[in-house]
Order: C-alpha cells, then sequence, then structure tokens
C-alpha cells in the first residue's frame, strides 16, 4: 500500500493549437469617431458645438500610422514540438 503513485496519463493530442493568439489591436480614433457622430446626432448635424472634437478627430486621422506589433509564435512552436508531447504513432 506504501507504492509509489500512478502517473497520470493523458489522452492523445491531435493538435497542439492556441486559438486567436493574435488579438486585433485596438483602433485609436474609433472613440472619436463615436463622439463626433454622437456630438452631430445631439446638435442636428450643427458643426458649431462639435468643432473641437472634429478637429481632435482629424489629428488622429492624420497622425502616422503605429507600426504593427509582431504576431504571436506560440502555434509555431507547439507545432514544432507536439511530436515529442504526442509521443512517436504505433503503425
Amino acid at each position: 500500500m506504501s507504492g509509489a503513485p500512478k502517473p497520470m496519463r493523458l489522452p492523445p493530442v491531435k493538435v497542439l493549437r492556441v486559438k486567436n493568439p493574435n488579438k486585433k489591436p485596438e483602433q485609436p480614433c474609433m472613440q472619436l469617431m463615436s463622439s463626433v457622430l454622437a456630438c452631430w446626432a445631439s446638435s442636428g448635424y450643427n458643426t458649431t458645438g462639435c468643432a473641437q472634437m472634429e478637429q481632435a478627430l482629424r489629428n488622429c486621422m492624420d497622425a502616422p500610422k503605429a507600426p504593427p506589433p509582431r504576431t504571436n509564435e506560440i502555434n509555431y512552436h507547439l507545432s514544432r514540438f507536439h511530436s515529442r508531447v504526442a509521443g512517436v504513432k504505433k503503425r
């Protein structure tokens, strides 16, 4: 009764993969655009009260774009190590 515990056996895994590792980046001007549209809707499409928000939106749209973020490489590395994790398949 004092023997070593049995090792836990995991079921075989077909594919090691992380779903959606690359999340879409936020749109920086989207919040400003919705604010301008809401201002126009509330003021009856009158531009006098919304000039400051419109200018902020123009500045945001004219600003240089940020470089795209690096893609996540987790699925590439998981595919490399899959044969070591899954073990050798019997024929």
